[in-house]
């Protein structure tokens, strides 16, 4: 294996200074040591964690060593990113790039395809009206849409559905709602594969089709999540590379856990019913459900409570009739088969749920919690307490992984994330973790001002003292604000407060789309941009438009958060400091990202200010200090301010 290596080193240098040469920018060596280790683990079979900070050019430093391996040995690779931005990146301009530097270079390129979720592509059929609706939307005796906002979005997916050549989801603009998108597209138990007279011509099949014949497939980490539980929904893999990864834990949790509700499951009679299958007592047993709910506290479940576990078996009983129902159906014409597809799936994503719940894994593998809606209405939740062995067992067994990002060390250290996917147990072998230089001086770019003064925030949030911090401070830069908030209500309060006392246009979350607000936000050096988790991470506003970062407090999860309660229970369990591991590396993280977003050039100046005393009072501030960029520390308001006007001149 070694001697092998010394050829790629060199082979990995040239493509990826033949790609550098192609974008006119100058070799970063941050970048050129992530290529090499990366190629080490590839040709090694090694587990291989990479911190690599905003600026290093971390995508060209896996995709050209895994394009280099790929084309030399002939096996597959699976590169899996959070967000929809990064994913685009990588097709549209990284991919691109170290595809045609690495014909270049070794006379071959390798084939790129991106795959998604089933649901996520446009189904020609149920375009066509060859499936159930998913709700009243469509009237069957009108045979067109209303003229809701819904109604119209649907009628420019049919429309969409003539011109595009991916059916991908992403490549409308602009996009459309759930709803809407739920009425032209299935999920894989719901297709009707190649019994579809328009098989052909589907898009799903397309896209696994071009990603069975790839040598790197770009996915998320939802498809890993999936695979991770034994569904093949990704084509066999011979490495992974994980972008983002200190969203693969979360992500995969989520895309994992489930829900009950009486609403969900009167929606599924409604269908049955649609489709001419009586419900049996569906229903009822619903109704069942809801009450055996009604008394139970919002939070986790320690056990199932015996009048639940009574209301799941009646409501199992009632599901398993409504199978042998839908089972006598006739299948034999496309329609008919579309109907029967539909149903069948539905329901036994249903059973899946009940049985989970009835399972002896609940209290151990599986945590269940009761969550209500703005109307009390309840709901039952069931989570995986941890995905590590799934990742572990089903996707980073004896191949080598990558896994990189931004953020993964936590307190300075790797074994949290090394934790959470998997990388600890023992069939994993040896991993090593590693950051590579980033071309960035935060000392030299940026201040990170604590604001040790301001009283410590309780229960109820924080008083007028932070709010007027914040004002100071964005007063002081002239707006370029960008402030982050741990709760919407924060967020609306603090926005409403800024916009009684300075003259600067103030941006919230909420009264536009997403992009468009950072859009405007970019346009306008003055304005400043409020908002909650989603602008934590991966926004990116670079230049003198973003010189100011707030964040309003240290992001600890909800202590009533039932997943938050059962990992901490069990970390202690293990002897190990659940608190920390749990609530202070999930702060630790987020803290990095959002003071991660002031600096996203290496001309970039400006602040990032915390307004929680206690990342200077408490024990635990500086484990989550060790997190964030070394920015040049002052606790002095005055010097903040002084700092930010100079920046605003």
């Amino acid at each position: 294996m070694g001697e092998s290596q010394n050829g790629p080193g060199r082979e990995v240098e040239a493509i990826l200074d033949n790609a550098i040469s192609e974008l006119g920018g100058s070799r970063r060596a941050g970048q050129a040591d992530m290529a090499q280790k990366v190629s080490e683990a590839l040709y090694n079979t090694e587990h291989v964690l990479i911190e690599a900070g905003t600026g290093t050019g971390k995508s060209l430093g896996y995709l050209v060593p895994v394009m280099e391996w790929s084309v030399r040995t002939g096996q597959r690779a699976i590169v899996s990113t959070a967000t929809l931005a990064l994913q685009r990146q990588i097709l549209r301009h990284d991919a691109p790039l170290a595809t045609d530097a690495t014909k270049k270079e070794l006379g071959k390129a390798p084939k790129v395809a991106l795959l998604k979720g089933w649901n996520n592509y446009l189904c020609l059929r149920k375009v066509a009206g060859g499936y159930p609706e998913d709700d009243a939307l469509l009237s069957r005796a009108e045979g067109e849409y209303g003229a809701s906002a819904t109604g119209e979005e649907v009628v420019r997916l049919r429309e969409w559905a003539n011109e595009t050549r991916t059916g991908d989801r992403d490549d409308l603009m602009p996009g459309v709602s759930d709803r809407a998108w739920r009425q032209v597209s299935v999920s894989k138990k719901e297709c009707l594969g190649a019994k579809c007279p328009l098989a052909e011509s589907c898009f799903a099949y397309q896209a696994r089709a071009e990603a069975g014949d790839a040598d790197v497939i770009v996915t998320n980490h939802s498809m890993l999540g999936v695979q991770s539980q034994g569904t093949p929904v990704l084509p066999e893999a011979n490495a992974y590379i994980v972008d983002e990864a200190h969203e693969l834990a979360s992500r995969v949790t989520s895309q994992l856990t489930v829900s009950l509700s009486q609403a969900e499951l009167r929606g599924l009679a409604r269908l049955m019913r649609r489709e001419k299958v009586l419900p049996a007592d569906l229903e009822s047993a619903a109704d069942g459900l809801d009450e055996a709910m009604e008394d139970l506290p919002e939070g986790r479940l320690q056990c199932i409570p015996l009048p639940l576990q009574d209301a799941l078996v009646l409501l199992l009983r009632e599901l398993k009739r409504s199978q042998e129902d839908i089972a006598d159906l006739p299948g034999k014409e496309p329609d008919e088969a579309a109907s029967k597809a539909v149903l069948r799936s539905r329901v036994a994503d249903v059973v899946d749920v009940v049985e989970q719940v009835l399972s002896d894994k609940i209290g151990g593998d599986l945590v269940p919690w009761i969550a209500r809606d703005s109307e009390d209405r309840a709901s039952l939740y069931v989570a995986p307490l941890d995905v590590s062995a799934a990742l572990a067992d089903s996707l980073f067994e004896e191949v080598p992984v990558l896994l990189t990002s931004a953020t993964l060390t936590v307190g300075g250290r790797f074994e949290h994330a090394a934790r959470e996917c998997g990388f600890m147990y023992p069939s994993q072998g040896p991993w090593s973790g590693v950051s590579v230089e980033s071309p960035f001086d935060p000392a030299r770019q940026g201040i990170l001002y604590i604001a040790a003064h301001l009283p410590a925030p309780g229960r109820e949030g924080y008083g007028t003292d932070q709010l007027d911090e914040m004002v100071g401070l964005i007063e002081a830069s002239g707006g370029g604000a960008l402030c982050l908030f741990t709760s919407r209500r924060g967020a609306e309060n603090a926005a409403a407060y800024a916009r009684d006392r300075l003259d600067t246009p103030i941006l919230l979350q909420g009264e536009d789309s997403l992009p468009s607000l950072i859009e405007d936000f970019k346009a306008d050096s003055a304005a400043s941009l409020f908002g909650t988790i989603s602008l934590w991470q991966g926004v990116d506003v670079p230049g003198h438009t973003c010189r100011l970062v707030i964040i309003d407090r240290i992001p600890f999860p909800r202590p009533d958060d039932a997943l938050v309660k059962a990992r901490t229970r069990e970390a202690a369990r293990r002897g190990r400091n659940g608190f920390m591991e749990v609530s202070a590396s999930h702060a630790a993280l987020l803290l990095a990202q959002g003071a991660g977003r002031l600096l996203r050039r290496q001309d970039d100046r400006g602040v990032v200010a915390v307004l929680d005393s206690r990342l200077r009072t408490k024990r635990y501030g500086g484990f989550l200090l060790a997190s964030m960029p070394r920015m040049w520390p002052t606790d002095n308001p005055q010097v903040v301010r002084d700092a930010l006007r100079r920046l605003n001149l």
